[in-house]
């Protein structure tokens, strides 16, 4: 199994710098036996000049916050504290280039009612890329999403990740690297852990917002493609659309841009090499590590280069 921490790694836990292996949660959570809780997966890079960079930190926050309150849970923390909690955690643990774990979690509570108070800890850990770097071969799942009419499906929340969970181990379980979900009325959802974009001649789609959460990745993806002159369509897709499209990618913060060899035993015609998801993928790498603000000092402002020049095309 992996390891996450040893006898010298600090978590913050309710407003404290402590050891991990010393930290106490209650056997008697709401959270541990019901999955009532909230989370964010968020990363920090080591930048270009050398500093310790959080990804889109505010957005990760806000969201946390926003989860919260969608589960009705009390949230009293504020976003520029915990960000610099988070910083104070990566500092003390000698850590740049990391993924952080930020949970809220229930008190002691065997029922059903509102809780007074939330518990909160931010955790940190080295870790690769969630999906590896080699291009993914990609199983439709017999697993679908949540209806959004029985969850709260933008919350980032614990429970909502044992659909995750089971689709994943069921597509490796067949031999495959990871599963595609569709929602309930059978269009192209998302990943376990990350959402995902298919490219059609010269264009991407990926699923519109409603039935998928709301990845900052995702997002992030968009305004990439706004920047590049990407033409990218928000629009309800079957698994037909999927098997003719020309190449296809997931994006999340843990698995950043990783591209797919096929769906199911369909393999997508177009190199890797020469697709969209490629220049995302370097243009992601680059807005993160801030190598594109490096590009626009050097370029006299000019901003990130076109997407042939990241291709190199």
């Amino acid at each position: 199994m992996a390891s996450y921490y040893n006898e010298n790694t600090i978590v913050y836990l309710n407003g404290k710098y402590v050891k991990a292996s010393e930290a106490k949660v209650d056997l008697y959570g709401q959270t541990l036996h019901y999955g009532l809780g909230v989370f964010e997966g968020i990363r920090s890079y080591r930048t270009v000049d050398g500093n310790t960079k959080i990804f889109k930190a505010w957005e990760h926050y806000d969201r946390l916050r926003k989860s919260a309150e969608a589960l009705n849970m009390p949230y009293s923390w504020h976003d520029v504290d915990l960000i610099n909690a988070t910083y104070e955690v990566l500092q003390r643990n000698n850590l740049q280039d990391a993924y952080i774990r930020p949970l809220v979690y229930g008190p002691a509570n065997m029922s059903f009612n509102l809780n007074a108070e939330s518990h909160i800890v931010i955790e940190v850990w080295e870790m690769g890329k969630f999906l590896g770097d080699k291009l993914l071969r990609v199983m439709v799942s017999p697993f679908q999403r949540p209806n959004p009419a029985g969850f709260k499906i933008e919350a980032k929340a614990c429970g909502h990740y044992v659909n995750s969970i089971l689709a994943s181990q069921d597509a490796k379980a067949k031999g495959y690297d990871e599963a595609l979900l569709t929602d309930m009325n059978g269009f192209i959802a998302e990943g376990p852990g990350a959402n995902m974009f298919y490219e059609k001649d010269g264009k991407l789609y990926t699923p519109a917002l409603g039935n998928i959460l709301p990845g900052i990745t995702r997002a992030t993806i968009i305004e990439l493609c706004k920047e590049l002159h990407i033409a990218v369509e928000e629009k309800q897709s079957t698994i037909e659309d999927l098997k003719q499209a020309d190449s296809a990618f997931f994006c999340g913060t843990a698995a950043e841009v990783i591209g797919w060899e096929s769906i199911d035993e369909t393999k997508f015609p177009l190199d890797w090499n020469k697709s969209l998801g490629k220049v995302l993928q370097q243009a992601y790498k680059d807005r993160v590590t801030e190598q594109d603000l490096a590009h626009e000092r050097l370029d006299g402002g000019k901003g990130l280069k076109s997407r042939e020049a990241i291709a190199g095309r």
